[in-house]
């Protein structure tokens, strides 16, 4: 408050208060009101540079809150990228090599992101650097994991082929491993029949009249019947340039266009066409080619191992 003014009446000898006028009045209250805003700038002024406003210090505490879950999210996504390379390492050096298929080339793996201008909404903050460097590592993460999931369904067919492959190839013994083996593929000086020097094509099993002979393989049955020097035979189309031979039988179980599975019974050894006595013709042709067919089953198996392995691979199959 402004101090209060007296002066000396000199009539009465009274001492009277000094009374502005309203113009001083209004002065007086203008100074008083301009005095309270400075101070009250001034305080303000030096209250927020020592605390700060409380609006501007919540949004640094949560820029700082930010800015830490970034450093986690960073750290997760680094995480991911060195499990991803694990995934790519396996995939080039351990599944497509086993399935015989190519790498997926670098380029392809390791293929842009867009642009130079695919960040410019990230420019200009405080962040920048950070954003832009979690931004890249997730695009990165996006493009490698696509480029591996189509590499890993490309795996999966081609697994899945060649487990059907392998049920389909000739892979078993066509006749219980306890008998003796005859002539293989080799050139004969003299036929046992004929007498003249020609080519044996196939492996010969000595069993004796009306043994059982499995398929050794899937397949579609292309012949059944007789056929020359073979006599009874059946024929089977595996797919994948691979056909075998069953010949001398005496009996035939199957018949042409018959869908069979490696282990089903396809017919009786015997004797019939050009044959010296009871046994079986076994002959593995690959695209026309004349293979061993030693080369295409495991010959170590007990008698019981071998017709536990028909077994199984009967007990879910039937003729079809």
């Amino acid at each position: 408050m402004f101090s209060r003014k007296y002066f000396l009446d000199p009539i009465d000898l009274q001492y009277k208060r000094v009374k502005l006028a309203w113009k001083g009045k209004l002065v007086r209250f203008i100074l008083f009101m301009a005095g309270g805003i400075a101070v009250t700038i001034l305080y303000t002024s030096v209250f927020n540079s020592m605390f700060g406003a409380p609006k501007e210090k919540a949004l640094k505490q949560e820029i700082e809150n930010l800015r830490f879950k970034y450093s986690i999210l960073e750290m997760s996504i680094d995480n991911a990228l060195l499990t991803l390379g694990d995934l790519e390492l396996s995939d080039g050096n351990r599944y497509r090599p086993v399935l015989e298929m190519d790498s997926v080339p670098a380029s392809i793996r390791k293929m842009g992101t867009g642009g130079v201008s695919r960040y410019d909404e990230l420019e200009g903050y405080d962040n920048t650097p950070l954003l832009m460097s979690t931004r890249r590592k997730v695009d990165e993460i996006k493009n490698r994991a696509t480029v591996q999931l189509e590499s890993f369904r490309a795996i999966e067919a081609q697994k899945d082929e060649w487990k059907r492959q392998m049920e389909y190839l000739p892979m078993i013994s066509p006749v219980n491993v306890i008998y003796r083996l005859g002539d293989g593929l080799k050139f004969r000086e003299k036929h046992p029949v004929l007498g003249t020097p020609q080519w044996h094509h196939g492996q010969d099993f000595s069993t004796p009249h009306g043994t059982e002979v499995y398929a050794t393989g899937s397949g579609t049955v292309i012949g059944a019947g007789w056929n020359g020097g073979f006599g009874n035979c059946v024929v089977i189309d595996h797919g994948y340039g691979f056909q075998t031979t069953y010949g001398h039988l005496s009996s035939i179980k199957v018949s042409k266009g018959l869908n069979v599975k490696r282990g089903d019974l396809i017919g009786l050894s015997g004797s019939t066409g050009t044959s010296s006595g009871p046994h079986l013709h076994y002959q593995i042709d690959l695209f026309g080619q004349h293979k061993n067919p030693l080369y295409y089953f495991n010959n170590d198996l007990s008698e019981d191992e071998y017709f536990d392995m028909i077994q199984t691979l009967t007990s879910h199959s039937s003729l079809r």
